[in-house]
């Protein structure tokens, strides 16, 4: 059928555009002698997932331990859980995945260390741990040397863990003013990331994996600098709104949801039948990702949602309003695609408007 007859709300992708953007990126990596490692956050799909190792992409990261848990039941064997994992029952489940699979993990600090010891100390499975470096985000990682190399020290003379090497994420990118600011974050954070890179190898610790990466740092085409192992993007397989001004267009826009008019109740004001529970209220409030809104909506000028409520979204537009019916199908492409994939129980792969399969989002809720 044509996607246009599916029920709403619907996420659609297209297939083309996806696998262009999947082809782009690991070319990109070819290029620069990297090696790819898709976050798979973005998708949350063991089905995309596949696809992008059959692609060339060296294993995936993910975000949590039940995504983890999910893409090794269905094939993958490298994962890397880009993020801190604490927590007994958690590093139980972890050390259970890496009987026979490659598990990797974020570590930034000495608390969680002895977590990690106490609980692989007394397995048969080794803790392969990357120590998260803090690069200008503001969010989680290493930030003073001295701790770095207290960890460094810490994994030494622990049992049953082994130092991989270092991961970075520069999501200050997003808040770029132009290309040009992200191009200079992309490259400070590297240079950042590879200074604890020499500080490791001074202390005698060969960094295995040195991994960086977000979206719009990474689908420019700004050179990745020596000693840079692989790159960790996430959200380029679809990219949403915001990932378009980053980019400078729509032509990669993969991913949109189809929604029905449900009111007309003004002479501007159109309803649809997706609110927050499908579409999320999150916005881009700053830097070249900001954005109008909730969401564009295709095939109209400068048009955008104005509002969401849990099952309504507003729309204010009188061009809108005088070209659709009550049961018409508009469509939005989201500010930010992660989220909105994670509400919705499958994706709509579609090639020249057909539906060619319908994929779970068989990662879908998995916050543990």
């Amino acid at each position: 059928m044509n996607y246009k007859e599916l029920d709403t709300p619907a996420l659609i992708i297209d297939k083309n555009i996806m696998l262009k953007n999947l082809s782009d990126m690991q070319d990109y990596a070819n290029r620069n002698k990297v090696n790819l490692r898709p976050h798979t956050k973005t998708h949350k799909s063991s089905y995309l997932a596949n696809l992008q190792v059959a692609l060339g992409a060296r294993g995936i990261a993910v975000a949590k331990v039940g995504e983890a848990e999910v893409m090794a039941q269905n094939g993958i064997d490298n994962i890397l859980i880009a993020n801190e994992i604490v927590g007994y029952k958690k590093l139980k489940r972890i050390s259970d995945l890496s009987i026979d699979k490659t598990i990797l993990f974020g570590v930034d600090s000495i608390q969680q260390l002895k977590m990690v010891q106490d609980v692989f100390s007394n397995e048969d499975t080794n803790a392969n741990v990357l120590v998260e470096i803090e690069v200008g985000e503001n969010r989680s990682g290493v930030i003073e040397k001295e701790d770095f190399i207290n960890i460094l020290n810490f994994i030494k003379s622990a049992k049953n863990i082994t130092y991989e090497g270092i991961f970075s994420h520069d999501g200050n990118s997003y808040a770029a003013n132009s290309k040009d600011e992200c191009l200079k974050i992309h490259l400070e954070s590297q240079k950042r990331t590879l200074e604890f890179v020499e500080l490791a190898k001074n202390l005698g610790q060969d960094s295995n994996i040195v991994s960086i990466g977000s979206t719009p740092s990474l689908i420019n085409d700004f050179p990745i600098l020596d000693g840079i192992t692989e790159i960790r993007p996430g959200t380029y397989i679809f990219m949403d709104s915001a990932q378009a001004n980053a980019y400078g267009s729509l032509n990669k826009n993969a991913a949109w949801l189809t929604t029905t008019v449900i009111s007309k109740p003004t002479e501007e004001r159109v309803i649809t039948d997706v609110g927050a529970k499908g579409l999320t209220m999150q916005t881009r409030s700053k830097g070249f990702t900001k954005t109008n809104g909730l969401g564009i909506i295709r095939g109209f000028k400068d048009a955008y949602v104005n509002q969401v409520y849990d099952e309504h979204c507003i729309i204010y537009n009188k061009e809108i309003r005088d070209s659709v019916e009550i049961g018409d199908i508009l469509e939005i492409i989201p500010n930010h695609i992660c989220p909105v994939v994670n509400l919705h129980e499958s994706l709509y792969l579609v090639d020249d408007g057909v539906v060619e399969l319908e994929i779970p989002v068989d990662c879908r809720g998995k916050l543990k």
